[in-house]
């Protein structure tokens, strides 16, 4: 682990990242150049001291998930992103392990969408990223780990999963879960992780299993999404998505008809969105 280095590039990437990159407003106080180590750190999901402490040469050696959450923080390339692990004495990520770095310019749109429930997936159903009107509808999606990162594998092993979805739309929800889930390791074969994730829920749910023979594929357009919200009731929503080929990752954005119920409902979710930062 190289210190020194390490600092100096954290430093130097913080300094060329501005506040309206991230969504943040500048104010009119601002002084330092680029952004504060206390919003990086925010942006990064850890505490203000942990990351100090990176930039003052001193503290722990960051584990790869740590780097992985400063990366995504600092919105940097895939080749920053690999630099940055580097530097901290890390073997540089595979390609697999790379599914997880949100593209920038993926990323710089999320952070346009304060107001709005966006999320950012990847092609086994991990959240990556979210805005916090989409925390205040989903939870939050980030926290979970090993299998249950994947929302294909909580909406087949965990009853909670299906709390926000009325019971008519189960059956609807599971084969397309399947369907994503069959594209995924069509793609990615035997070994991948896509696999291992197959291989544990065949095991798991007999449903997940039935779904999985019957090979159902993606369909062209999503349908609406109905949800029934713990503090503002029920909700139809309307998923538009924005796909990255190369990164096979996914951002989804929840709207609802302007002028209806759940559009009133959806913008109340904003306020309480907002009170979650």
């Amino acid at each position: 682990m190289d210190r020194v280095q390490l600092a100096s590039f954290l430093r130097t990437r913080r300094a060329a990242l501005q506040p309206e990159d991230v969504g943040l407003p500048r104010g009119s106080r601002r002084r330092t150049a680029g952004l504060r180590r206390e919003e990086v750190a925010a942006l990064s999901g850890m505490s203000a001291d942990y990351y100090s402490r990176l930039e003052q040469r001193r503290g722990p050696h960051p584990s790869e998930q740590m780097l992985a959450a400063v990366a995504r923080g600092l919105r940097l390339s895939l080749a920053e992103r690999d630099h940055l692990f580097q530097l901290a004495g890390h073997a540089v990520p595979h390609r697999t392990v790379r599914a997880d770095h949100v593209n920038p310019g993926m990323m710089r749109i999320l952070d346009r969408l304060h107001d709005t429930p966006a999320q950012v997936v990847n092609h086994l159903g991990e959240t990556l990223a979210q805005t916090p009107p989409a925390v205040a509808l989903l939870g939050d999606e980030t926290r979970h780990t090993g299998a249950a990162r994947s929302a294909h594998h909580r909406w087949f092993t965990d009853p909670a999963a299906r709390r926000l979805h009325p019971a008519e739309d189960h059956e609807t929800q599971s084969r397309l879960l399947v369907a994503h889930l069959h594209a995924a390791y069509t793609r990615d074969g035997r070994g991948s992780r896509a696999a291992t994730l197959v291989d544990g829920l065949l095991a798991a749910s007999p449903e997940f299993a039935r779904l999985w023979r019957e090979h159902p594929v993606p369909a062209g357009s999503c349908p609406p999404k109905h949800f029934l919200h713990p503090e503002v009731g029920p909700l139809e929503l309307h998923c538009q998505t924005l796909v990255d080929p190369d990164r096979s990752q996914t951002l989804l954005v929840f709207t609802a008809v302007p002028g209806s119920e759940s559009d009133d409902r959806l913008r109340l979710l904003s306020v309480i969105g907002s009170q979650l930062v």
